[in-house]
C-alpha cells in the first residue's frame, strides 16, 4: 500500500499532463502583508504595471495622427476651387493657365456622370501654399472665354460642423438624368428651399445645394432633378435669371 507520502511526490507537482497532479495553493501572507490583492489566475499578486511597449506605441500612434491632420491642412491650402468656368475649358487647359502663376500637381473639371458635360467647377492643386496664394490673387474675378471665375482655397474641415447631417443630405439625393443646374445661388439657400421654390412648375424628384468638401458652405451653386424633360423644360424658361433670396439665379440642362 502506498503511503501518503508518495501522493505527494515531486512528479505529482511538477508534470502538468499527469491527471492525479495536485495544485499547490501559494503561502499568501507576504502578499496580504504588503496590502496587494491576489489573484488566482496568475498564482501571485496583480500589481498594475504600464507596459512600456503599450505606452510607447500609443505615442507613436498619437504622433501620426498629429502628423496626418498636419499634412491633411497644408494640402487643403494648396487646393484651389475654381467656380463659373465655360463648359469648354478642360483640365488641360485649367492646368497650363494656372500654371503661369506656380507649379500645378493637378487640374480637374468636373463632370456630370450623365451628360458628360461640364459642371462648370474643377478643383487645382498647387505645389505650394505659396503658389495656391498667388493663383487666388492673379486668377480670382478673372474672366475665362468670357465668364468671370472664382478662385479660393478649400477649407479644412470645421470641428463645429456636423458632417454627419451633410452626408445624410448627400447620400439622400436621387440622381436623374433629367436634371437642371442652378447658379448663383445666395448662401442662405438650402436644398429643402430649392425643393419647395422649383416645385411650383414642375414634379421635383431631389434637390440640393452643393457644400465646399468637408463644410458646410455653400458653393454657390445646386442641381435639381425632375422626373421629365417637360418639367427640366418648364424650369428653365420660368426660373432661369428669377430672383431667389435676393440673387437672380441662373438655370439650365445640367
Amino acid at each position: 500500500m502506498a503511503t501518503i507520502s508518495s501522493l505527494f511526490s515531486s512528479t505529482l507537482f511538477g508534470n502538468p499532463n499527469d491527471p492525479r497532479r495536485i495544485i499547490r495553493t501559494p503561502d499568501l501572507s507576504p502578499y496580504r502583508a504588503l496590502g496587494a490583492p491576489w489573484s488566482p489566475r496568475i498564482l501571485g499578486p496583480s500589481f498594475s504595471v504600464a507596459n512600456p511597449r503599450s505606452t510607447r506605441s500609443k505615442t507613436l500612434l498619437a504622433s501620426a495622427a498629429v502628423a496626418a491632420e498636419a499634412e491633411t491642412v497644408a494640402a487643403g491650402a494648396r487646393r484651389l476651387y475654381v467656380g463659373n468656368i465655360p463648359r469648354t475649358v478642360t483640365s488641360e487647359e485649367l492646368a497650363s493657365i494656372f500654371g503661369e502663376h506656380g507649379s500645378v500637381e493637378k487640374a480637374e473639371v468636373m463632370y456630370d456622370k450623365y451628360s458628360g458635360r461640364s459642371r462648370r467647377f474643377a478643383f487645382v492643386t498647387m505645389s505650394s501654399v505659396e503658389d495656391a496664394n498667388a493663383a487666388i490673387e492673379k486668377l480670382n474675378d478673372t474672366e475665362i472665354g468670357g465668364r468671370k471665375i472664382k478662385v479660393n482655397v478649400t477649407e479644412k474641415p470645421l470641428a463645429t460642423v456636423d458632417l454627419s447631417l451633410l452626408q445624410v443630405e448627400e447620400s439622400t439625393f436621387i440622381d436623374s438624368p433629367h436634371k437642371v443646374y442652378v447658379g448663383n445661388l445666395a448662401k442662405t439657400v438650402t436644398s429643402e428651399l430649392l425643393t419647395k421654390f422649383f416645385s411650383e412648375k414642375g414634379k421635383v424628384v431631389s434637390a440640393k445645394v452643393s457644400r465646399v468638401p468637408g463644410t458646410s458652405k455653400s458653393s454657390g451653386f445646386g442641381f435639381v432633378t425632375f422626373s421629365s424633360d417637360e418639367d427640366v423644360e418648364a424650369a428653365i424658361s420660368s426660373f432661369n435669371n428669377a430672383v431667389l433670396e435676393g440673387q437672380k439665379i441662373r438655370v439650365n440642362k445640367a
